[in-house]
């Protein structure tokens, strides 16, 4: 083993020209050991390098793929969700419509139905108005049918003696007299 590293310690001391030996200066050795290690590395590492280059290009197109295919389910869940709104919205149209003739048809039949109260409680009042006229022009006669009466017999009192008395009712026997001949 002695020699074994001799030798190398040896091959440094040698002058470089035209022989073979380690250069321990590191400024100078440092690009070719550089491009020995990349070359060693492209020829071993070629394909490994391809290998995983290409399992990330397959990863990459399968993310794309996956990304167009849900690309693709949310439009065509936007075209059904805009045709559902634009259902809804023709429906609520539809129903704003039907909602303001109803409306409509509920307003003109209060109005309807407001109007005939009306005209019944007019109707009532003429009714009430009568009734009460009539009521009053009763009383009025009765009133005056009492006092006419009052006088009447005011003014037969201090006219009437009881001859006239005696008369009257004889006279009115005497009618009553014939009027059941009459009826026999």
């Amino acid at each position: 083993m002695k020699n074994v590293t001799d030798s190398f310690v040896s091959l440094g001391r040698w002058p470089s020209a035209g022989s073979f030996g380690f250069n321990i200066d590191i400024l100078a050795t440092n690009p070719i050991n550089l491009s020995v290690v990349l070359g060693v590395l492209i020829f071993f590492g070629k394909g490994v390098l391809n290998d995983l280059l290409d399992n990330r290009k397959q990863r990459i197109l399968s993310t794309i793929r996956n990304s167009e295919e849900l690309r693709r389910g949310a439009i065509e869940q936007l075209e059904r969700a805009r045709a559902r709104l634009r259902k809804v919205e023709m429906e609520a149209d539809e129903y704003r419509m039907n909602g303001y003739s109803e409306i409509e048809r509920e307003k003109a039949n209060l109005i309807n139905a407001t109007s005939d109260s009306l005209e019944q409680l007019e109707n009532y009042k003429n009714e009430t108005l009568h009734f009460e006229q009539q009521r009053a022009i009763n009383q009025v006669r009765q009133q005056v049918f009492q006092q006419v009466l009052q006088g009447a017999l005011g003014t037969l009192n201090s006219c009437l003696n009881s001859e006239l008395h005696f008369r009257t009712i004889n006279a009115n026997i005497g009618i009553l007299g014939a009027m059941e001949e009459i009826t026999d």
